[in-house]
């Protein structure tokens, strides 16, 4: 039974990006079912694994709150590194490269791209065996230091990274980049509440922060294209119309979300501030 949560709430999870995202994309590369699930099939093998790893109680509203994010920011980190280091395709059709750039000027050795990988996937490990290490050293700090300290680590991540892709082509915006910290730290207060990992109450921060974020940027501002498509025509106009009946489901998926959090505080719950 748990393993079966564990895939359902993964697809779930995976679902809400692929939502999104094609809610941005499709009116710029149109919209093909097989490009819409593949976040969602992988977010629930992801969830399968997580479950099976983690042997965590899906049973409990508090766990599905800590656990949809953990597998939603592993998905987003599967995704990014396959679009930035390992996929080739026609640049051209992109505001912001998707494959790694240095300042707008696209890397275009495989090999030399796969090395930036290993690297970036060498500094990611550092940040996840750092937090593990914190959590077992003997640091004698209080709950709200400790959460004060790791809250921000993943929204820091995605900040740095957000401004070497974006900021030498749209401009460095400060707001942007104390965005994803800031609101990573407020998750994290609350997942604190719920969980004991460091690792999973950081990561899963900026899960929540990924999911908010882009949930503002796609749904509040529909026609404003996003980034990597700023200034690029509309190839599909018929998608603009189409892509309207996913969203009872993305709005299905953020009020399970809320009820997760509402019921996880009323019911039995434990952390490092419960």
């Amino acid at each position: 039974m748990n393993y079966l949560l564990g895939l359902l709430i993964g697809a779930l999870a995976g679902a809400h990006a692929s939502t999104w995202g094609m809610y941005k994309d499709s009116p710029h590369e149109g919209f093909t079912w097989a490009k819409y699930l593949r976040s969602t099939w992988l977010s629930a093998v992801i969830g399968l694994l997580v479950a099976w790893w983690t042997r965590i109680d899906l049973t409990n509203f508090s766990n599905i709150a800590v656990f949809f994010a953990v597998v939603y920011v592993t998905e987003r980190a599967l995704m990014e590194f396959y679009k930035t280091f390992l996929r080739t395709e026609d640049q051209s059709k992109y505001f912001i490269p998707m494959q790694f750039h240095i300042f707008g000027k696209v890397v275009e050795s495989k090999s030399s791209r796969l090395w930036l990988g290993v690297a970036y996937l060498g500094g990611v490990l550092a940040v996840v065996f750092g937090l593990t290490w914190f959590q077992d050293a003997h640091h004698g700090m209080s709950e709200w230091a400790v959460v004060l300290i790791i809250g921000s680590i993943g929204g820091w991540i995605s900040a740095f990274g957000g401004a070497w892709k974006d900021a030498p082509l749209e401009g460095f915006h400060i707001f942007k980049f104390f965005r994803s910290p800031l609101m990573a730290l407020g998750y994290a207060i609350i997942l604190a509440h719920f969980s004991y990992s460091y690792l999973f109450i950081s990561m899963g921060g900026l899960g929540y922060t990924i999911a908010s974020t882009e949930t503002y940027k796609t749904f509040f501002f529909p026609s404003k294209p996003r980034g990597k498509f700023a200034g690029k025509p509309i190839v599909y106009a018929d998608m603009l119309s189409t892509r309207q009946r996913f969203v009872p489901l993305y709005v299905f998926i953020w009020v399970g979300i809320i009820i997760s959090f509402v019921l996880g505080f009323m019911g039995p719950h434990a952390g490092l501030l419960s």
